[in-house]
């Protein structure tokens, strides 16, 4: 993505070693607004960030066309039915979900009601949307955000601009025949994004979730080592990846919840992390 004049940046690592440009929170506005204009998959902006544009310039806040974002994925608590959370001034962290919904998705709901916690569930069209409709439609009815993790997991960044679409357009649908609402957000497998899955991105209202925090549960079934990796991971304004279906996982939320909490954290959906920014179709929002 050219840079943009005027602006300071800085490099930090990613999890893959190398560094991105990231823009200070006081010129986070330009880098939404060329963002939106561009559709570069590059440039990522953090949740605070995102808010200082909001705050700043609440125009930076809208999609290409100007008009802003609906806040919100397909449930009632992203949808707005409670006052979010104020993430500038509050302790916050977000619990998202891949690859679901699974068989153990609904003991993960009852720890998570029984905590009083809304999480971001990215879901997975075929196999998991489409044999678990009961599941997705009591994930949006609890106030959790449902967002879009494709179809069938393909690397979107092998794709073309069809396939893309095919991958989020039939989760998109599916989602929203259950639901009522079409998602707003979308995490790409393995978090590969590139121009062309911004663009259809962008074209669908979708905006992209990567994470800072990965317990790499796909890995082991020891409970306890998902909650300790986790727990070393997690940091202010962060954004935690887990799966609910693998075995090991849903045990492991109620350690990760408990020891949040005691940490002063307060748990929170995607959209109320950013909030008061609205997801920007097409932006990649990472810490």
């Amino acid at each position: 993505m050219p840079e943009i004049p005027g602006t300071t940046t800085t490099t930090r690592p990613t999890r893959t070693g190398r560094t991105r440009p990231r823009v200070a929170s006081a010129v986070a506005a330009m880098s939404l607004a060329a963002l939106a204009l561009t559709g570069c998959a590059t440039d990522r902006v953090s949740p605070s960030e995102a808010r200082a544009d909001a705050l700043e310039n609440p125009a930076g806040s809208t999609g290409g066309d100007g008009k802003a974002a609906k806040a919100g994925s397909a449930g009632r608590n992203a949808a707005g039915a409670k006052v979010p959370v104020d993430c500038e001034k509050t302790k916050c962290i977000a619990l998202t979900f891949d690859g679901g919904p699974g068989k153990a998705t609904p003991a993960l709901l009852d720890i998570l009601k029984k905590e009083k916690v809304h999480a971001t569930f990215f879901l997975l069209g075929k196999n998991h949307v489409l044999k678990y409709p009961e599941t997705v439609r009591r994930l949006a009815a609890e106030g959790h955000e449902v967002a879009n993790h494709t179809w069938t997991h393909e690397r979107l960044d092998t794709l073309d601009k069809d396939a893309i679409r095919e991958e989020l357009g039939r989760t998109q649908d599916a989602i929203a025949e259950l639901t009522g609402r079409k998602p707003t957000l979308m995490r790409p497998p393995q978090g590969r994004t590139n121009d062309d899955v911004t663009a259809v991105s962008k074209e669908l209202g979708l905006s992209q979730v990567l994470w800072s925090t990965t317990a790499k549960d796909f890995s082991t079934t020891d409970s306890a080592l998902i909650a300790e990796r986790t727990l070393d991971q997690a940091g202010r304004d962060g954004i935690i990846l887990l799966h609910d279906i693998y075995d090991g996982t849903v045990p492991a939320v109620p350690a990760i919840i408990t020891e949040l909490k005691k940490r002063g954290y307060t748990l929170v959906t995607v959209t109320e992390l950013l909030h008061p920014a609205q997801p920007v179709p097409g932006a990649v929002y990472d810490q």
